[in-house]
């Protein structure tokens, strides 16, 4: 299967006009697919937006023509109930002529905390996500679905506007025990790290499609491309040193002082080790070659700094897709 490649829309750098912009811009330019961040806060108050990704996702569906579009990802437990996110998500899958995804997760306090509902363990959570993806299920088949679990209740409800075809759900997974979870509840793998074992669990796990056909691993990673290397990593650092602390971390924390405490003490050569800075597209290729070697089949960038996107998409994304798609298999 040849390996794709997707540009983020990252709700957390851009404002929503500029997201829609960047959304036809990246189209233009040969990216196969587009991935939308979901999230009520940013990570630091120096990314500075966090508009409503479902609004922004509707708008790039009518002003796109030919990507796949995907949550990366949405949380259907707290802040939104999973009956919502079913009509969400189909209302999508039409607007788009089949392009969404539907990418879940179980979720940051970052975001989470918000509607006051607190945040539950680890365990909860997945538990929470299991009950949602199957009302998620139930709502598209079209019938009129009333269920009850041990966190959800749905009385009495059905979604009136389905497209032609279900809407295809992938989920992020972090370890074996997730893999083997939600594996058979999923259409697709999604994860952050290219670790080929999760691949190789997951295509060992009785019931989870199999990775290259008919499912899909997708993986995200970001990048600093700038003409200055010394520019983009003080960018990087300013911006994106949240990224150091890890899922353990990132997931409980529930505000943007907190991350800024957390990564106090990150150094941008810290950053500079984990993310390419600069304008040397190899590099970038090197760093992103891990993904299609550990059995990823889709890998979705994400160029750090909203204010340089425009500025990528004009002249680096172009020559870097060339490079990436002569590079993989």
């Amino acid at each position: 299967m040849t390996t794709r490649f997707g540009y983020t829309l990252m709700t957390e750098q851009s404002g929503p006009k500029d997201l829609v912009r960047h959304a036809v811009a990246a189209e233009q330019v040969g990216f196969d697919f587009e991935v939308s961040s979901d999230h009520y806060f940013p990570w630091l108050s120096a990314q500075g937006h966090a508009p409503y990704a479902w609004s922004v996702l509707g708008a790039v569906a009518h002003a796109t023509e030919r990507v796949d579009l995907m949550t990366y990802v949405t949380c259907p437990t707290i802040r939104y109930h999973p009956a919502v996110v079913a009509q969400k998500a189909a209302t999508l899958g039409l607007l788009s002529d089949n392009r969404f995804t539907l990418g879940l997760g179980a979720g940051e306090n970052l975001n989470e905390h918000v509607v006051g509902q607190g945040w539950p363990s680890v365990d909860a959570r997945q538990d929470m996500l299991v009950e949602a993806v199957e009302i998620i299920r139930a709502l598209h088949t079209g019938e009129l679905t009333t269920w009850e679990g041990d966190y959800f209740r749905v009385d009495s409800a059905r979604i009136w506007d389905l497209p032609d075809e279900p809407v295809d759900i992938g989920i992020a997974v972090g370890g074996e025990k997730a893999v083997h979870r939600f594996g058979p509840l999923a259409d697709h793998l999604v994860a952050t790290e290219p670790d080929a074992g999760l691949v190789e669990t997951w295509n060992a796990t009785e019931g989870a499609p199999r990775i290259g056909s008919p499912g899909r691993a997708v993986g995200q990673i970001p990048i600093a491309w700038g003409r200055d290397a010394e520019e983009a990593t003080q960018r990087a650092h300013e911006q994106f040193r949240w990224f150091a602390g890890g899922w353990a971390v990132n997931a409980d924390l529930p505000t943007t002082a907190g991350f800024a405490g957390a990564t106090q003490y990150v150094r941008p050569e810290d950053v500079a080790e984990t993310i390419p800075c600069g304008p040397d597209l190899d590099a970038v290729v090197e760093a992103v070659k891990p993904f299609w070697e550990a059995g990823f089949t889709d890998v979705a960038l994400v160029q750090v700094g909203g204010d340089t996107v425009d500025e990528f998409l004009a002249e680096a994304a172009g020559p870097l897709l060339e490079k990436l798609r002569a590079a993989a298999p």
